[in-house]
């Protein structure tokens, strides 16, 4: 027994979070359940807007980058006339713009048969037969522009609306304003298909943004993501790694302040030790039917793509469970990686669109059949264009007017938007700017692209800068 004048000795920081330790898993634990309580609110987990800015078209984004710069004159914007001035100086015909490389030859016909496709009437390329089944689903831009005419700086604008790198990628942002939909999966994820792009994984990366929003890059194979297989012995063994490393953040965090790194590396901890469950069976498509790993290409005789259809399978998959925003890159095809096709032009385009053309329809088809088309933007792009005359056998990066399409997620499809000039060199009406297209897909998820803000050196930070307007003309 104590006197009744005995004043028991305050603990420490230290000790209280040593006495502590062992509720941080009960904590962790409330989290996980106060996320499935909410799972049918408006707003999703580790959402940053209160609410949506208006009604959403699209719940997710499938993002498929075609890194390298597909030719616009090649692929959905069909110029006769490169054909009457065929081998002709293009000086002599309209001005040219300073190229990457500046070796500018003549006026080239582009080497595939256009035709035109579905109640729309749009014209597509030979070199896509599978998607020109879908045109009727497309909102074809054929003015989009860019700022920049190499492939890093182009990358960067492209992913994150500026030309420099460490800023957040456009996934980053949509994962910040809108969270995940799905605790055990991150709300951006990237498939890759053996290639990075010029400018390295800061095309998919947070940014000033916190790091829980950075891309999840997932990979075919065994294992499909990296220190995915647990080394630990037992999940509960594991458990109590987890808590002791909360509890070590925690006194940090006690020690010197609330810190966004640490809290970042804390959410990104528990995300990994959901994704152990969730990624495994996620990334095996083996109970899938034959008949829809043939729809995608699975059991095609050209590996690259074989590897895309996986990819874009997954995409769906994803999807169905709660993926916010998925990014496909390109497969490897050889000696013609890419479609940067500066020479070999004609076997460059042949072999990437081989690997992407069979797969990305079956996607289109696929999301259509199961209701997810409805709500899924999806985005064909890559980072410019490419001219319409000669650089020896191939062409140049083209900036000034070139061909981007999206379906689905509120997009009005049967749609050609803008144009350009009769060379399909520069547009000449509706431009769009890579500003514009940030702005309406985030429109379409029912954002606002002025208010998406997050605060850095000292002002309100957003994907579009001071820039970016809805293209509404695409819109259903």
């Amino acid at each position: 027994m104590h006197c009744r004048h005995y004043i028991p000795t305050p603990h420490s920081r230290r000790e209280m979070l040593t006495r502590c330790a062992n509720g941080f898993g009960a904590l962790a634990l409330a989290a996980l359940w106060a996320d499935e309580s909410r799972a049918a609110s408006e707003m999703p987990r580790n959402a940053n807007l209160t609410a949506l800015h208006h009604a959403a078209k699209a719940r997710n984004v499938i993002f498929l980058y075609m890194d390298g710069g597909p030719s616009q004159v090649d692929t959905f914007d069909y110029k006769p006339i490169l054909e009457k001035h065929h081998g002709v100086d293009p000086s002599t015909l309209f001005k040219v713009e300073p190229t990457q490389f500046d070796n500018v030859g003549a006026i080239t016909a582009s080497p595939w048969k256009f035709k035109q496709h579905g109640q729309s009437g749009a014209w597509v390329s030979d070199l896509f037969p599978h998607v020109a089944r879908h045109v009727d689903k497309l909102a074809i831009v054929r003015s989009m522009v860019a700022q920049f005419p190499e492939h890093t700086s182009a990358n960067y604008f492209l992913h994150t609306g500026t030309g420099i790198q460490g800023r957040p990628s456009m996934g980053a942002w949509t994962s910040y304003g809108l969270g995940s939909e799905n605790a055990e999966l991150p709300g951006f994820i990237v498939l890759n298909g053996g290639l990075i792009p010029p400018g390295g994984i800061d095309n998919f990366n947070s940014g000033f943004l916190p790091a829980a929003y950075q891309a999840s890059i997932f990979r075919s194979g065994d294992p499909p993501l990296a220190n995915i297989i647990p080394r630990e012995k037992s999940p509960e063994e594991q458990r109590r790694k987890l808590d002791l490393i909360a509890a070590l953040d925690g006194d940090a965090q006690a020690r010197h302040g609330a810190q966004p790194e640490i809290e970042a590396a804390i959410a990104n901890y528990e995300t990994a030790f959901r994704m152990q469950t969730a990624v495994p069976e996620l990334m095996d498509l083996s109970g899938e039917t034959a008949l829809m790993k043939r729809l995608y290409g699975m059991e095609a005789g050209y590996e690259p793509t074989r590897v895309f259809a996986a990819e874009c399978l997954l995409a769906r998959r994803l999807i169905e469970r709660g993926a916010r925003f998925v990014e496909l890159t390109c497969p490897k095809t050889g000696g013609n990686d890419r479609w940067d096709q500066h020479a070999g032009l004609k076997q460059g385009h042949e072999a990437n669109a081989l690997a992407v053309d069979q797969p990305i329809a079956a996607l289109l088809e696929d999301l259509q059949a199961r209701g997810l088309l409805e709500s899924t933007l999806v985005v064909w792009a890559g980072e410019f264009g490419r001219t319409p005359f000669a650089q020896g056998d191939g062409r140049d990066h083209d900036p000034f007017g070139f061909t981007i399409w999206l379906a689905g997620g509120g997009v009005r499809g049967g749609t050609v938007y803008g144009e350009t000039d009769e060379f399909g060199y520069k547009a000449i009406r509706d431009r769009v700017e890579i500003h514009d297209l940030h702005a309406t897909m985030l429109h379409l998820l029912g954002v606002d692209h002025k208010r998406l803000t997050f605060r850095f050196g000292g002002r309100d930070m957003r994907l579009t800068d001071v820039h970016g307007k809805v293209v509404d003309g695409i819109l259903a």
